[in-house]
C-alpha cells in the first residue's frame, strides 16, 4: 500500500510540473558584505563578489524582459552578506523552480582561466543539462574557454547551495579573476554583457526544453525609424553604454556606431556597422561581422 502511495503522489507532483504556466528562477550573487570572494591580481579591479552581482542582475533582466511567464528573486541585490543556510532556505522555502548561483573563480596559478558550471552529481540530471547548455553557450557563443561541467567529485567536496536545495540548481564560474586577461575582461560591461547573455540563452533553451506548454515568447521591442533611406547592420544591443574603441570592436576594421534608443526594452544601446547606400553592400558587412564572431548580426533599412 505504501509504494502505491508515494508512487500517486510522485505521479501528482510530475503532473502538477507539467501545468505550470509559469516559473520562478532563483539568481545568487556568490558572497557579499565582509566575504569579498576571490580577490584580483589588481587592485584596480573589482573584487569577486562586485563581479558577480554586476553579472547576476544583467542575467536577471535579460530574463524579465525576453521572456514571459518568468519570475526572477535575488538572494541579495545589494553588497550584504547572505549565509549559506540563508540561500538555501530562500531557494526552498519560496517556491523557487530553479536556483542559479553565480561566481567568480581563482586559482594561485594566474595562467589557469575559462568558464566552468557546477552541479552536486550526473544523478540531477535537469542540472546537469541545464549546465551542458551554459557551458555551451560560452565556448560556441561567446567564445570563451569552457572547462566544462564539474561536480562534487572534481571539487573534492560539496557546495552547500548544490547539495541541499531542492530544485534544479547550477553554480557558474564565470571566469577567472586571477588571470590578468580574463580578470580585465569580467570588468568591462562588454564582458559582463557576453557572459550574461550566454547564461541567458543557455536558460532559455533549457525552460523551453523543460516546460514546453508554456509561452516563454519575447516580447516586442520598439523600432528606431531615421528619416534617410539606408542599410544598417546590427551587431549587438547592450543594458549599459560599451566604448565602441574597445578591441572585440575595433578588430572588425568597420565603422561602428551606438545609439540610444529610447524603448521600453532594457536594450537602450545598439551597436551598427554601416551605413550603406545598397542591400549588396549591407550584405556583405553582415556576413563579414559574422564570420568575425557576431552572429546574430542582421539588417536593417532605414527609409
Amino acid at each position: 500500500m505504501k509504494k502505491w502511495t508515494v508512487l500517486l503522489l510522485l505521479l501528482l507532483s510530475a503532473v502538477s510540473f507539467s501545468q505550470k504556466t509559469a516559473v520562478t528562477i532563483l539568481i545568487d550573487p556568490g558572497h557579499g558584505g565582509e566575504d569579498p570572494g576571490h580577490l584580483p591580481t589588481t587592485d584596480s579591479l573589482k573584487q569577486e563578489k562586485y563581479l558577480s552581482l554586476e553579472i547576476a542582475q544583467k542575467v536577471g533582466s535579460y530574463l524579465l524582459h525576453n521572456l514571459n511567464n518568468v519570475n526572477v528573486m535575488y538572494t541579495r541585490t545589494e553588497d550584504v552578506a547572505v549565509s549559506l543556510d540563508e540561500r538555501v532556505d530562500m531557494a526552498n522555502n519560496n517556491e523557487v523552480d530553479y536556483m542559479l548561483s553565480i561566481h567568480i573563480n581563482g586559482y594561485p596559478n594566474s595562467s589557469i582561466r575559462g568558464t566552468e558550471t557546477h552541479i552536486h552529481s550526473y544523478d540531477a540530471k535537469d542540472s546537469y543539462k541545464w549546465a551542458k547548455y551554459i557551458e555551451g553557450q560560452f565556448k560556441n557563443r561567446a567564445g570563451r574557454k569552457s572547462r566544462g561541467v564539474k561536480t562534487i567529485k572534481d571539487l573534492g567536496h560539496s557546495l552547500q547551495v548544490l547539495k541541499y536545495t531542492k530544485m534544479p540548481t547550477v553554480l557558474v564560474e564565470c571566469g577567472f579573476i586571477t588571470n590578468q586577461a580574463e580578470g580585465k575582461y569580467l570588468n568591462t560591461v562588454y564582458g559582463q554583457e557576453i557572459i550574461a547573455s550566454a547564461i541567458f540563452r543557455a536558460t532559455r533553451e533549457f525552460l523551453q526544453y523543460k516546460h514546453p506548454a508554456i509561452d516563454f515568447i519575447p516580447k516586442e521591442e520598439d523600432v528606431v525609424v531615421e528619416d534617410e533611406p539606408y542599410y544598417m547592420v546590427q551587431i549587438m544591443a547592450s543594458i549599459d553604454s560599451i566604448s565602441t574603441d574597445i578591441p572585440e570592436l575595433k578588430k572588425l576594421n568597420k565603422p561602428i556606431q551606438r545609439k540610444y534608443v529610447e524603448s521600453s526594452s532594457i536594450y537602450r544601446y545598439k551597436y551598427y556597422v554601416g551605413p550603406y547606400t545598397t542591400k549588396k553592400e549591407a550584405k556583405k558587412a553582415q556576413k563579414e561581422v559574422q564570420d568575425d564572431g557576431y552572429k546574430d548580426a542582421f539588417l536593417i533599412f532605414y527609409e
